[in-house]
This record gives C-alpha cells, sequence and structure tokens, in this order.
C-alpha cells in the first residue's frame, strides 16, 4: 500500500507508517535539520528510511495531482504552533497553520484513509469551532475556501452543506479524532496527541481507534513492594517506592489489572550507561552525550525514573529543553541525552539524529511517538486489507 507524507519532521510518524507496511511514494519536509536527519539514516542503510523519496521545501509548492486515485494513505502532523498551550496560539489567524495544505493534499490526491495528527491543545474549548471546521474540510474537502471568504463563513457553508443531506457522495470522508495518551499504547512517555482519521465513505469501513493495551493501575500492580517491576530492575528494598500521590490508588488494587503495564523511563533506559557518570557513554553510544545545566523549578522538576516520562518538550518553553529531565530517586536531575529521549519516544537505537542537542530535542519534541503511529496505522492498514479482500471475491 502506498502512502505521502507530509509535514514529515525527524521521522517518528513516517516510521511509524512505514513499519505498518505502508511505502512512501512521497516524504515532504521544509526544515533542513530534520532532512539532514532523514538522510543521513537514509545513508547509512536503515531499512524502515533508506527509500523515502524525500523532498526539502514548502509543502504549498508541492503538486499532489499525479497521485490522485492511486494512494492509499496520507499522513502527517501539521504544524502546530498555532495550538500549542507552550506557544502564542493564534490558530487560524497564524500563517504557521497548515491543515489547509492537509486538506489540499487529500483533494488532490483522494486517498482511501488519512491519518493526521497535531497537539492536545488543539482540543482546548477556545479552539472548537477550529476543530470543527478541520473536521468538516476533510469530510468534504472538494468543498473549497473561495476567495475572500473567511474560514467562519467556509465553515457555515460546510455545515449547511452537511445537514442538508447532500453530503453523502463518493468523495466525502467519515472522519473521527481522539486525544491518545501514548503511554496506553506501550510508549515510556505519558504523551498525549489528537489524531484524526478518516476513511473514504464509498469503501463503507467502519472503525474505532485501537483499544488502550497498557494502563498505569497494571504499572502499580507490578511496583508493590514484592512486585515483579522491581525485582525485573533489580532495585532493592530501600528504593521501591510508588509516588506519594498514586499511593492510595495502588493500596485500592485487590487483583491484577487486565493488559499491560505502562513502560517507565527506567524501563527505556535502564541498559543506557548513565551520560554524567561515564566518560565514555557518548563513544559506546550514539546520540548520548551528556548535557550540563539540569535545573529543578517550579513547572519542571523533570520526568521521575519509575513512571513513564513527561511529555518530551521541543525546547521553546523557557529554558532550552524545558522539561526534558530525568529526575533521580536521590533528588538530583540531569537533562536527558539525545539517546535517551529517542527511546522515550520509540525510535530505533540505530536512528541518529543532526544538529545540536537543543535543535535535536526540537526534533525530537515535535515528533510522534514511533509505537503509537504504527499502532494507529497498522490498524487503518488491516481495515483497508479486509475491503480490498471483500472486493476481490
Amino acid at each position: 500500500m502506498h502512502a505521502i507524507e507530509l509535514f514529515a519532521g525527524a521521522g517518528g510518524l513516517g516510521l511509524g507508517v512505514s513499519r505498518a507496511g505502508f511505502t512512501p511514494v512521497k516524504v515532504v519536509e521544509w526544515d533542513r535539520w530534520c532532512c539532514d536527519t532523514i538522510r543521513e539514516n537514509q545513508s547509512r542503510g536503515l531499512r524502515e528510511v533508506v527509500g523515502w523519496p524525500l523532498v526539502e521545501g514548502d509543502v504549498r509548492a508541492v503538486d499532489f495531482r499525479a497521485y490522485e486515485n492511486v494512494i492509499d494513505l496520507v499522513t502527517g502532523g501539521p504544524p502546530c504552533q498555532p495550538f500549542s498551550l507552550g506557544g502564542l496560539h493564534r490558530a487560524h489567524d497564524d500563517a504557521r497553520d497548515m491543515w489547509p495544505e492537509a486538506v489540499r493534499a487529500v483533494r488532490e490526491t483522494r486517498p482511501k484513509a488519512f491519518i493526521f495528527e497535531n497537539v492536545k491543545g488543539l482540543t482546548r474549548a477556545a479552539f472548537a469551532s477550529y476543530v470543527a471546521y478541520i473536521v468538516h474540510q476533510l469530510t468534504y474537502p472538494d468543498l473549497r475556501r473561495r476567495d475572500g471568504e473567511k474560514w467562519f463563513e467556509h465553515l457555515e457553508r460546510l455545515e449547511r452543506h452537511h445537514t442538508s443531506g447532500r453530503g453523502e457522495t463518493s468523495f466525502s470522508y467519515r472522519v473521527i479524532y481522539r486525544v491518545l495518551n501514548a503511554a496506553d499504547h506501550g510508549v515510556p512517555q505519558r504523551r498525549e496527541r489528537v489524531v484524526f482519521v478518516g476513511f473514504r465513505r464509498d469503501l463503507e469501513i467502519e472503525w474505532n481507534f485501537p483499544v488502550p493495551t497498557h494502563s498505569l493501575d497494571a504499572l502499580l500492580w507490578e511496583q508493590r513492594p514484592n512486585g515483579d517491576y522491581w525485582e525485573r530492575h533489580h532495585v532493592s528494598r530501600k528504593y521501591r517506592i510508588i509516588a506519594p500521590r498514586l499511593a492510595a490508588r495502588a493500596a485500592k488494587l485487590r487483583k491484577k489489572p487486565a493488559g499491560l503495564a505502562w513502560r517507565t523511563t527506567r524501563d527505556a533506559i535502564h541498559d543506557l550507561p548513565d551520560p554524567e557518570l561515564s566518560p565514555r557513554a557518548a563513544v559506546l553510544v550514539p546520540n548520548h552525550r551528556f548535557q550540563a545545566g539540569a535545573r529543578s523549578y517550579p513547572g519542571h522538576t523533570g520526568s521521575p525514573l519509575d513512571e513513564p516520562a513527561k511529555t518530551l518538550k521541543a525546547g521553546v518553553h523557557g529554558v532550552p529543553g524545558g522539561e526534558n529531565m530525568l529526575a533521580r530517586p536521590d533528588g538530583t536531575v540531569r537533562y536527558f541525552s539525545i539517546r535517551e529521549s529517542a527511546r522515550l519516544q520509540t525510535f530505533p537505537d540505530d536512528y541518529q539524529f543532526h544538529g545540536s542537542w537543543s535543535e535535536t530535542m526540537r526534533q525530537l519534541g515535535n515528533a510522534v511517538p514511533v509505537k503509537l503511529a504504527e499502532v494507529v496505522a497498522r490498524d487503518v492498514r488491516a481495515h483497508l486489507n479486509r475491503t480490498e479482500m471483500g472486493s476481490c471475491q
């Protein structure tokens, strides 16, 4: 199955989509550092990206019409700055809002399905009307905005079309969206992203988001004083501590919860040498150099070792790296190395990054966890496969 990837960044979403069995025919990204990262991994023969047809440039200059009706999936993460909780959210008045380009790619290619993601901040009440606008545009991509038409006027026209009953055409999409917590799907990070998925209406596919496979309760069960978690990591009894804010919840558990435990920071990085304590860490492990200067202050206290990491930030939230610190059990903090951050985002260990620490943390802080992307894309592909098999019978 063939895909087009927009706003590829450092490749998190694309890696997950490729692992799910899609072959990209075009990968678009404008940032040169992100493109250098992708090209570096292509030059090293990394299987998932080696064949990506990378286009470095502005998506607004890309014509997608040559791929009409030959693409199975369009994916991407339209730049999120207009909606980020960490910045000035001008949203639909912000020139950085690339949702119109995502809609254009769908309109010009008419894919069987699409997957788009964005920051959780997009779902804030203040942006509710614009989320409705995004959904209606993706539902009826052919009903484009007219010259001089304001976005809310376009929304009103889309709403009238939707309620009129004229919207039941072959070239429209069934669209749903949901905020997903990456930790619920095996990512060692509490990272919430809003994901939009649409299937072309003529395929008549019924779909829901994948059911969570991991949970906090399952982790707390494993972290009882004699639990498997501590034994697995060879942690002495003295340091088998559940955070006070979670202790009451843990005490209420009477039987083992179904499913798997949330993966923790310790799970993700336990086999890596501490870059602050091991002078040769950066030699032994690519992208694993110690970054000095971490400090804790209100609102930025680091990620506890025995919980999923807090959301990695893109490095524009007050200090370089923002919250991107490890909080050790003894109360000290240090910045995560690039390799540790890549582990928290579920990038493979042989995936290397270009740029300084702050630049690379920006790439990682903007990325979709590879595992989360794979979970969603694999389920979308499974439903497309069933449709194809049915049409052949």
